[in-house]
């Protein structure tokens, strides 16, 4: 038996403990999961639509439970964490729910006098879900939804930060009477999530996390021939031109890049500011960095909690130490915050001028409380510096020409183009990236493609 314990970045106290699902309890799930998808597929969309609402309801009458619950697990002050369940509910979830009929509707075709033809989409089978920490509820909705939606079990297994949010889809799921084996999770090791994405009822994968972690669900998968969707790292860039609206620039770049500690898949990583305009941005940016506050996220006065733990904390001050070894300023650092404290989660944002590609700061993702500020001279530039990156999730353009905006977010390789906006998820339109970001196609009507799979009726009419 091997028992994994979530500790709290908070004060490093154990929230929960949990055992780790043995081979025969994961065979039982999948068996589960394989009796429920016949049934599952033939209810109506109608149907599924009512009890996903259902689910989606429980969450919202037990925000006051799940909102602590997630900061304990992951650190995010509480004065944000019930937005997570609002958002992921009111935005994602019931968006989703509310295309699923024009979204999985047959496709027409032509007509030819003498036959019926059409496209179906059908459901893949059984998706699995490996869920991450940083927005464990609304990461997870982006595809638990259209997955059910389309008619699939689903299996989540969540990231050992925040097991409990699994949890809790399970009692949601429970409460709002989803059929046996429709929706389960387990808590389960990497051994036996790799075994699970080998077995034969598993039908598609779904991976939110490190690039390492895609690449090892990629393997797990090969001979397969299923879908694994990813979304992994990310580097985004944003570019303040001379004509943009300075005051709007600065608030929303400060909270891109330092909302949640930095831990966003598009988080603002990298801001590059035109020569015309930079003393300004970086004044009022710094100005605006020195008012947060940084300590207990159960406090509400604490705008700013601790890294998931001390080593991801302890990567991004590597890079600081690098950064400024190498000939980068710090104009705000840890000094600035009375809570910081080396070897803890605890980590102060910090920002930083004088940097450049060779800087690791600047290039490897960071996923914390860091910034790194550039100077540049022309548009061309910018594109230039915010092409210069393995990684692709989204770009931010801060303007007030939206032609030029749309003109360089053509040159941009990314997966979504910002302008005068940053960090954020729009279910309306696709979520993906490019480059080491991944191949995962989440939210939009799009979004349902990845967990169904086309089938053609071409029938011939007797004359």
């Amino acid at each position: 038996m091997t028992v994994h314990r979530i500790v709290s970045p908070i004060d490093g106290s154990v929230v929960a403990e949990r055992e780790l699902a043995t081979d025969s309890q994961i065979e039982n799930v999948l068996a589960a999961a394989e009796r429920a998808r016949t049934t599952w597929r033939s209810t109506p969309i109608e149907e599924r639509a009512r009890l996903c609402e259902a689910m989606v309801q429980y969450l919202e009458r037990n925000i006051n439970v799940i909102a602590p619950e997630i900061t304990a697990q992951m650190g995010r002050p509480i004065r944000y964490t019930p937005n997570e369940i609002l958002r992921g509910a009111q935005e994602r979830a019931r968006y989703m729910m509310s295309i699923a009929g024009t979204s999985l509707a047959d496709l027409s075709v032509p007509h030819v006098d003498g036959f019926t033809k059409f496209i179906r989409r059908e459901p893949v089978g059984t998706v699995l879900i490996v869920a991450p920490w940083n927005y464990p509820y609304l990461t997870a909705i982006n595809s638990m939804i259209p997955a059910l939606m389309a008619g699939n079990t689903v299996i989540m297994k969540h990231a050992s930060q925040t097991l409990l949010c699994a949890e809790r889809f399970s009692e949601a799921c429970a409460a709002a009477g989803f059929p046996d084996g429709v929706f389960q999770h387990v808590h389960a090791s990497h051994g036996s999530v790799e075994k699970m994405i080998g077995d034969a009822r598993i039908n598609f994968v779904v991976f939110t996390g490190s690039v390492q972690g895609g690449a090892a669900m990629e393997r797990a998968a090969v001979g397969r021939f299923i879908g694994v969707g990813t979304e992994l790292g990310g580097k985004d860039p944003s570019y303040v031109r001379a004509d943009c609206d300075l005051a709007l620039a600065i608030s929303e770049n400060v909270d891109g890049a330092f909302f949640n500690s930095g831990q966003s898949c598009c988080a603002i990583e990298r801001i590059y500011v035109h020569d015309s305009v930079y003393d300004a941005f970086v004044e009022g940016f710094v100005d605006l960095t020195r008012q947060y506050v940084l300590g207990n996220p159960l406090n509400e006065n604490t705008t700013i909690g601790p890294m998931v733990n001390a080593g991801a904390a302890e990567f991004v001050r590597q890079q600081v130490s690098a950064a400024i070894a190498a000939g980068a300023t710090a104009l705000v650092d840890e000094s600035h915050f009375a809570a910081a404290e080396a070897g803890t989660a605890y980590m102060g944002p910090t920002v930083l001028t004088n940097v450049n590609h060779a800087m690791h700061v600047m290039r490897e993702e960071s996923f914390g409380a860091v910034i790194g500020i550039m100077r540049v001279g022309s548009d061309d530039e910018a594109v230039r510096l915010m092409n210069d990156s393995p990684y692709g999730l989204t770009a931010s353009i801060w303007t007030q020409d939206a032609t030029t905006a749309q003109s360089l977010g053509d040159r941009i390789e990314t997966g979504t183009v910002f302008m005068n906006r940053c960090d954020y998820v729009d279910p309306t339109l696709v979520w993906t990236g490019v480059k080491d970001t991944g191949s995962g196609i989440a939210l939009s009507q799009l979004g349902y493609n990845a967990y169904t799979r086309p089938k053609s009726f071409h029938l011939k009419l007797n004359s």
